[in-house]
């Protein structure tokens, strides 16, 4: 089982490799959205804000986000990291149901160029 601290690596890892993005992928991120990602087998949610391709103020809570943000994902911590490192492909967790992903359509709609 990943740690919190492997967690909040991976989330790391994530939003450099957003920062450094060219092209379609960074247009893609080029949002200003809340985002929250809920951690189910560590009960923890990380928070932020997705502004200009870049993951900011991202703080911890415990358990499901108490706000809804507007892009919310809640996956293992096994699979955020197996993710983020390229071991795990979005599309096929998302549609076994190890990933779940809301946002509203408009979002969903450039995210799928990231995911």
């Amino acid at each position: 089982m990943a740690t919190l601290e492997q967690c909040r690596s991976a989330l790391d890892k994530l939003a450099e490799s957003l920062a450094t993005a060219n092209g379609d992928l960074r247009s893609a991120a080029a949002l200003d959205r809340s985002v929250s990602c809920w951690i189910t087998d560590l009960d923890t949610t990380f928070i932020g804000r997705l502004v200009d391709s870049r993951i900011e103020d991202v703080t911890t809570e415990s358990g499901p986000p108490a706000e809804r943000a507007q892009i919310r994902l809640a996956m293992t911590g096994d699979d955020l990291v197996a993710l983020v490192d390229g071991e795990l492909h979005f599309a096929r967790a998302w549609g076994a149901g190890r990933i779940k992903l809301e946002a509203g359509l408009r979002d969903l709609l450039r995210l799928r160029k990231l995911l």
